[in-house]
């Protein structure tokens, strides 16, 4: 099935068979396509390669770290094609893994990187809020100071960012957290939710600051 899946997306190039069968997936991932597509400059069929097998990683091998891997790899080759959009898009997806990996630093950085290339774009900007949230989101879970001078940094570069209500939601979540009171802090986060329907990311991200106000239950309820 990986294999099949794999040379459908690269129509024009022809891979070897495996006839070892018990050799691991990632041994095989691991050859030659996308370094001789690279070789002639086809950067984007080697992203789309390289997208295919993290796909592969994500929903059928469940390795999330080599998944983060191919997207790192895709997103390089998109950049050697300026195609910045779509190596942005495979950014995004590190980051998720990475937060949920607990590897915050690397999901800030990407994040912020991501929201100040889009932030100026009349038809992207509105999306580098969301970005502007999550890497704040991070620095919460690290530490509370972090978040609020993150939240202060992205207002100053984002002026549009201080009227999101993901910002006033930021903004009554360090209050609550300041003040070590965790109703307060899901009231807050059921007032957002019950307009912008809360993702699993955002979920356990939330939860995760939320265990750390002293007595808290560990849920949103």
């Amino acid at each position: 099935m990986l294999q099949g899946r794999l040379s459908a997306s690269l129509p024009d190039f022809t891979c070897n068979s495996r006839t070892n069968t018990t050799q691991p997936p990632a041994s095989w991932m691991r050859a030659t396509p996308s370094r001789r597509l690279t070789l002639k400059g086809r950067f984007t069929i080697a992203a789309k390669h390289h997208i295919t097998i993290a796909e592969v990683y994500e929903s059928e091998l469940v390795d999330i770290e080599k998944a983060i891997a191919h997207y790192e790899q895709a997103a390089d080759y998109y950049k050697g094609e300026e195609s910045n959009s779509s190596a942005n898009k495979c950014l995004l997806k590190v980051a998720s893994y990475s937060a949920q990996l607990e590897q915050y630093q690397k999901a800030i950085e990407i994040y912020e990187q991501v929201g100040i290339s889009t932030m100026d774009n009349p038809l992207l900007k509105y999306s580098a809020k969301e970005y502007f949230f999550k890497a704040s989101l991070c620095h919460f879970i690290v530490d509370e100071l972090n978040a609020k001078l993150a939240v202060e940094k992205y207002e100053e570069m984002f002026p549009a960012f201080s009227d999101s209500r993901e910002c006033k939601l930021l903004k009554k979540l360090l209050e609550a957290h300041e003040e070590q009171n965790a109703d307060a802090f899901t009231e807050a986060v059921k007032e957002f939710d019950s307009i912008s329907r809360l993702d699993q990311w955002l979920t356990t991200m939330l939860l995760r600051i939320k265990k750390t106000i002293q007595g808290d239950a560990g849920d949103l309820k």
